[in-house]
């Protein structure tokens, strides 16, 4: 937890959001796409971006969840009936099992939902994320740490949507040159366009075994936990093109 928010501290960009969400935070609450809305004053629809290693088109996710008028409102009522604290709830059965977001989250194999947010000092929702889960994958205990973590998410989602000066979030320094070796960052661009080890060393012609070495130093490098984290700190980085 304190790994989690020690990590979520460091986020001002997108891609350091990413890397947080699909990296360390998947210890606490393992999810297959995480769903971010931020509720802007004065207007009825939200501001929405989605999160996944999974093949998914997140401009559509991102879509469905804002035009959305049953699975996500229902979801947005039962949190608040519950004191503004974490829910889980089932998508595939019910009447929300025919929505167009449930059969979405369905197709990446997450039936069930861990839905939390944020409020203002009058009980209005100021955000609200969904993290579409595999069944078994959340409980109470995933709930539990919802509620101690998503403050922190809030922050971060909020800090990400600042347009900082350029100096601040590093976007005018140029690419971090000389960190990766040009074989290492040619492998992580391949992982960011999600590869195995075995296709890119059928694409490299070389051994499944030498490509995960070269991951495995390049996590070294990058001072990251997995592959998620590697890409999202290279984008961070502009090592990788996106």
């Amino acid at each position: 937890m304190l790994l989690n928010i020690d990590v979520s501290l460091r986020v001002h960009t997108r891609p350091q959001l990413f890397s947080w969400v699909q990296g360390a935070l998947q210890s606490l609450i393992p999810h297959e796409v995480l769903v971010c809305g931020l509720h802007e004053g004065g207007h009825t629809s939200m501001r929405v971006d989605s999160f996944s290693t999974a093949p998914v088109d997140c401009a559509r996710l991102n879509e469905l969840f804002q035009q959305d008028v049953s699975l996500v409102p229902h979801l947005i009522r039962l949190w608040e009936d519950n004191r503004c604290q974490a829910i889980i709830s089932e998508t595939e059965r019910g009447p929300l099992a025919g929505n167009s977001l449930a059969r979405e989250f369905s197709r990446l194999g997450a039936s069930h939902v861990l839905a939390h947010g944020s409020h203002d000092a009058t009980g209005q929702m100021t955000s609200f994320f969904v993290f579409a889960c595999r069944p078994g994958a959340v409980g109470p205990r995933q709930a539990y740490l919802a509620d101690l973590v998503v403050p922190y998410l809030h922050a971060a989602w909020v800090r990400t949507q600042v347009r900082w000066p350029l100096d601040h979030a590093g976007a005018n320094k140029p690419a971090k040159t000389g960190l990766l070796t040009p074989r290492e960052t040619q492998i992580l661009q391949w992982i960011y366009h999600g590869k195995s080890n075995i296709e890119i060393g059928m694409i490299l012609d070389i051994s499944p075994l030498t490509v995960k070495n070269h991951v495995q130093k390049t996590l070294r490098k990058l001072n990251v936990l997995n592959r998620t984290q590697a890409v999202g700190k290279a984008l961070a980085l502009r090592i990788v093109n996106p």
